[in-house]
């Protein structure tokens, strides 16, 4: 069952619901170099995923108030599932089984292949498109944080009324959310500002400063102070438009054309940002994200 899971950084711009999160590190900063083509090494990666998810059967307990990311784990279905692929370099960089399910690309119940999210709906007239997540792991089965009663086990699609009645979709995000074999400019420049996550050479900088570190990095310049001279760099690019190294602009406020943060674009809808409370990935979904939208800007080319 979905329950918005949030950390402190996306509070104090957002209003959620309070909960605990204990134990709570960053997605690893290493980017999966795995090549989009490679059905091989996606299949690997596949199996990567489940070995960790299997690992943790009988070593979690169900929780949708609370993320605990060390022994013993609380997961929900949702968190579950960020906390396997987190391990892996596979950044989801959502809590959200909703937002989930608009990653990657849809792919129907008969061509399911390892990786997979499989998504269910037990009360089709709510407002909420899904109530629930699991990896798919082969053999018609997947791998899930169930319920209380049950916490991690595998299940047949087919063994219950509850998988055969409830299904709603799939979505392929292997391999979407890695990174291209060789690596694109826009994916280097991603692997940059994940890899500033843990570095204690993020925590002095300004969210503007973060930006201008990501692109040094990668031998550009932006030349820009603050936002606003940064928000005058490269070329205007649509929001239906973005793409791998974008830098894309919000307001502090509704209708205001002055920028207050700037993320860059990592592709399949996320967002790495400098807040307060350090380099963060959200997906472009969340309310306030959508809402505070100003425009986007792309300064690397040759993609």
């Amino acid at each position: 069952m979905r329950k918005q899971i949030i950390t402190t950084a996306l509070a104090s711009m957002v209003a959620f619901s309070g909960i605990t999160i204990t134990g709570l590190d960053q997605p690893k900063a290493h980017a999966a170099t795995v090549a989009q083509s490679n059905q091989a090494a996606v299949g690997a990666k596949a199996n990567e995923l489940i070995s960790t998810a299997k690992g943790l059967m009988g070593q979690a307990t169900y929780s949708t108030a609370v993320y605990k990311k060390t022994a013993p784990y609380k997961f929900s279905c949702a968190t579950f599932l960020n906390f396997i692929f987190e391990k892996h370099g596979v950044d989801l960089a959502t809590y959200n089984e909703n937002y989930m399910m608009k990653q990657g690309t849809a792919v129907s119940k008969a061509n399911l292949q390892k990786g997979d999210l499989v998504f269910f709906d037990s009360n089709r007239g709510d407002s909420e498109p899904a109530d629930h997540v699991g990896m798919y792991i082969g053999d018609n089965k997947i791998i899930h944080m169930a319920d209380s009663k049950q916490n991690i086990v595998i299940s047949d699609l087919n063994s219950k009324a509850y998988y055969r009645d409830n299904y709603l979709t799939a979505r392929r995000v292997l391999p979407s959310l890695m990174s291209a074999s060789p690596a694109t400019k826009g994916d280097k420049v991603v692997a940059s500002a994940y890899s500033l996550m843990k570095s204690s050479q993020s925590s002095s900088l300004t969210n503007a400063a973060f930006v201008n570190r990501v692109f040094q990095n990668n031998g550009v310049q932006l030349g820009a102070a603050n936002l606003n001279e940064q928000m005058k760099k490269g070329t205007y690019v649509s929001r239906s438009q973005l793409k791998k190294g974008d830098i894309v602009f919000f307001n502090g406020t509704k209708g205001s054309t002055k920028p207050t943060m700037a993320a860059i674009y990592a592709g399949d809808h996320r967002l790495v940002m400098k807040t307060s409370e350090g380099v963060i990935s959200r997906v472009i979904f969340v309310d306030w994200y959508d809402q505070h939208y100003l425009t986007a800007r792309r300064v690397i080319t040759g993609q």
